[in-house]
């Protein structure tokens, strides 16, 4: 279905609207560095949820996960534990009250509070902000490259005979569109653009959802997919036969079992026991570790209060998971009944030119818009994955200046700078940091290439440093530098390297525990061998974050002045709503998936499960949250 005169209105009239709100809420940011990166700390608590939301619902993270749950069914709701997607619950549980307590402006700011301003620190500080950029770059090259697969599929237009080239001119255009709000208005236009962006985005899951229902009945989606696609549970094989099914299913179709096949074959995700261990292992480490230096930290960071804080990750998971899987479900049925006879067609022109092909399922979600979208409903759907592409290219675009500026340019070049000169640096530095991520997104081909590096390579390399740094007092500047540098180099080395015989990249998930070990040791003996961070900086840091894990000398050294300040005693507590939050989770994104697919028996218990979890955590976390320690 080509797009109509009404669709093109609708989108013409979004992004008219989007970068007019943008500009036109420029001017309450414009006054200071504050209220450019922070919105001045103003917005509620649900203001920013909504927005964080918004910009955690990507174009490419969407076209991944549907590809996800087309191949590995339900036992798909934990590969994004990768991410890991339940950091959002660790932060609700005590790390986003943790971190606000600071009171700073950046997570490279943070780390001087942590460590203070000796050699060390500084080297803590500059490694932070360097791993702060190459996400920032690596996220907006993730984007780009999911959006102009987007924009390709829908604009008839082409400006070559390669796809890909045409992919990325696309991207592009919608990128320089979104850079265009996002540098004038900084976190107010990024923030209140990407409320818009969520209603447009939940009208549009619930259109998908209602869709796949109508068209979609359990035996047909049954008859296509191998036994034990509908079961959550796993043992030690993943156990789906799609070879098999391939073997015995129409022409058709066979085209969707093969391309399945592909893709475990190529992610080695069949030792799902094994692949579920080492990342739910790595997925708390990270989720320990606290936000990473991205848009993520910079909404708590914004948050009005430490209490505020923990409420914006809570109510993400609230307003984000059973929309979005109601559309990622929605859309993964719908091409595993229909897309077939369409693959079937581009293999047979593939073979005609001597070529292979297997279904690509980045492609899915376009394919889905364009073939069951009516007129009107096609262009708010169009409207709404710009808006997911925008909402997160935007929020982490808003993060990059805040590190050139707030800690490089003001921090070690002019302290002095005026607010305004500062916010005339962060216009130009956000347009830099949007030109190198269309340079490097240009590069990309594939949306699992990349999301597999920034989850396990680029992760894995900050993860240990930063678990470190909340719980044991003795890792001091020199340590966390020591462990950082080492996991971005290793991280930024395994983006490169392939094996001269295979031409294979590193399995990163494989090589995490290894990485792990190292970058341990490197904090250790950095930290060892350096003295202690100065204790002043140390009692500062507890009294007014007051963590739990190993402080005891810190505490004894306050004590000496305030003899009344207690320790934290609430790990127990704070792993029980952490556990807890997690089950809650899954269980809304798996009640949106049984929905969709009319297990209905299992949706209600499913949804059961959230109910009686938000019971539990209400009197477990909500009631017993508190602003400052106690």
């Amino acid at each position: 279905m080509n797009l109509q005169p009404i669709d093109l209105a609708i989108v013409a009239g979004y992004l008219l609207l989007t970068v007019g709100l943008g500009f036109w809420v420029a001017k309450l940011a414009s006054g200071s560095i504050q209220g450019y990166f922070l919105a001045g700390n103003k917005l509620p608590w649900w203001v920013l949820g909504l927005s964080n939301a918004s910009g955690m619902f990507d174009v490419a993270g969407t076209m991944w996960m549907v590809g996800l749950l087309v191949v590995y069914g339900l036992k798909s709701v934990f590969i994004p534990w990768l991410w890991p997607v339940f950091n959002q619950v660790f932060l609700m549980a005590f790390l986003a009250i943790w971190l606000r307590r600071s009171g700073k402006l950046t997570g490279a700011e943070w780390i001087s509070f942590r460590f203070g301003e000796d050699f060390g620190a500084r080297a803590s500080h500059l490694i932070n902000v360097v791993f702060a950029l190459i996400m920032v770059v690596g996220m907006l090259a993730f984007g780009f490259l999911g959006i102009g697969k987007l924009a390709a599929e829908f604009i008839p237009y082409k400006f070559s005979a390669d796809p890909m080239i045409n992919d990325k001119i696309y991207g592009l255009i919608v990128v320089a569109l979104t850079t265009v709000y996002s540098v004038k208005g900084g976190m107010y236009s990024v923030v209140m653009t990407e409320i818009l962006q969520f209603f447009i985005k939940l009208v549009v899951c619930i259109a998908i959802a209602w869709i796949a229902m109508s068209l979609v009945t359990p035996e047909m989606i049954r008859a296509v997919v191998p036994a034990g696609w509908h079961d959550i549970w796993f043992g030690w094989k993943l156990d789906l036969d799609w070879a098999g099914l391939a073997h015995r299913t129409a022409p058709d179709q066979k085209v969707v079992a093969d391309t399945a096949v592909s893709v475990i074959s190529k992610e080695g995700y069949s030792a799902f026991g094994i692949f579920f261990i080492l990342m739910t292992f790595q997925g708390v480490l990270k989720a320990m570790s606290g936000p990473a230096p991205n848009y993520d930290m910079q909404r708590l960071l914004s948050a009005r209060s430490p209490i505020e804080a923990a409420k914006i990750s809570g109510f993400v998971n609230v307003v984000l998971l059973f929309p979005r899987y109601l559309m990622i479900a929605g859309m993964a049925v719908l091409a595993l009944c229909f897309i077939g006879p369409q693959w079937t067609h581009m293999q047979a022109a593939a073979a005609a030119s001597g070529q292979s092909f297997t279904g690509d399922i980045d492609s899915i979600l376009p394919w889905v818009i364009r073939n069951y979208m009516p007129p009107g409903l096609m262009g708010l759907a169009l409207a709404g994955m710009l808006s997911a592409f925008m909402a997160t290219y935007s929020a982490s675009l808003n993060a990059a200046p805040a590190y050139v500026v707030n800690d490089i340019y003001r921090k070690y070049i002019r302290p002095d700078a005026p607010q305004k000169r500062l916010v005339q640096l962060s216009y130009i530095t956000s347009l830099t940091f949007a030109i190198l991520g269309a340079l490097i997104g240009w590069q990309l081909t594939s949306i699992d290439g990349i999301v597999g590096w920034i989850t396990t390579g680029l992760y894995g390399g900050y993860t240990v440093a930063n678990v470190i740094k909340w719980y044991w007092w003795r890792l001091n500047g020199t340590g966390y530098a020591a462990s950082m540098a080492l996991g971005v180099a290793v991280a930024m080395w395994m983006a490169v390297w392939k094996d001269p015989v295979t031409g294979q990249a590193i399995n990163a998930l494989a090589a995490f525990p290894w990485l792990l070990l190292a970058c341990l040791a490197a904090a250790v003996i950095g930290s060892y061998m350096t003295k202690p961070t100065d204790i002043e900086t140390l009692k500062l840091f507890y009294k007014k974050t007051r963590p739990w894990g190993v402080w005891k000398p810190v505490l004894d050294a306050l004590r000496a002045d305030e003899p009344d300040v207690q320790p934290n005693r609430d790990f127990w507590r704070d792993m029980f709503n952490s556990l807890t939050g997690v089950v809650w989770q899954t269980a809304i994104t798996a009640s949106a998936i049984f929905l969709i697919i009319r297990e209905m028996d299992r949706f209600w218990l499913a949804l059961g499960l959230v109910v009686l979890c938000s019971v539990v955590m209400k009197f477990t976390w909500w009631d017993r949250m508190r602003d400052e320690p106690a």
